[in-house]
């Protein structure tokens, strides 16, 4: 099994669930940082596609907003798995998961994840902090990234080629 993990890290906590996302997933892995590189390999070559960012000013990246709508009808014949690093839980992340996602992706997905997030002050623009401190009331880092719902996700995705 080949899995595929495309997303966007601004401060490295994406990055982070998709070190532990991957140490889990069974078969070979590859990931692809939209930040940092475009998408060069025929997604046909993999088996589960995974998509996944954070939440920036109430919106996941536009490179993963992107990647979607060009790789949309392709996704829907993957088995695809969809997760999101944000700070808020319960309703609120669910909202915020619901706008990030289109709605027939998250229908035909095989896992959606919620995974936690991070405030970390020191890889903040001003700008950022500023926005932080004065929708959080937030002013020191903040670590609550869910390793458990990291590892449910993996186990599901796992799972699902074994069905199969």
């Amino acid at each position: 099994m080949k899995s595929l993990i495309v997303y966007c890290s601004s401060q490295g906590t994406t990055e982070k669930a998709i070190r532990i996302l991957s140490d889990r997933l069974s078969g070979e892995v590859f990931t692809l940082d939209l930040n940092k590189e475009s998408l060069k390999m025929d997604l046909d070559n993999f088996d589960n596609i995974i998509i996944g960012g954070s939440i920036h000013a109430g919106n996941i990246q536009k490179k993963v907003k992107q990647f979607i709508q060009e790789f949309y009808f392709e996704l829907l014949t993957k088995e695809i798995g969809l997760f999101l690093c944000c700070m808020y839980e319960g309703d609120i992340a669910v909202e915020q998961f619901n706008q990030a996602f289109p709605v027939e992706l998250r229908k035909s997905a095989t896992a959606l994840g919620l995974f936690g997030g991070e405030f970390i002050f020191s890889k903040m623009n001003f700008l950022e902090k500023q926005i932080v401190k004065r929708v959080t009331g937030t002013k020191t880092d903040q670590m609550k990234l869910d390793v458990d719902a990291i590892k449910e996700f993996a186990s599901r995705m796992n799972s699902s080629k074994v069905l199969a």
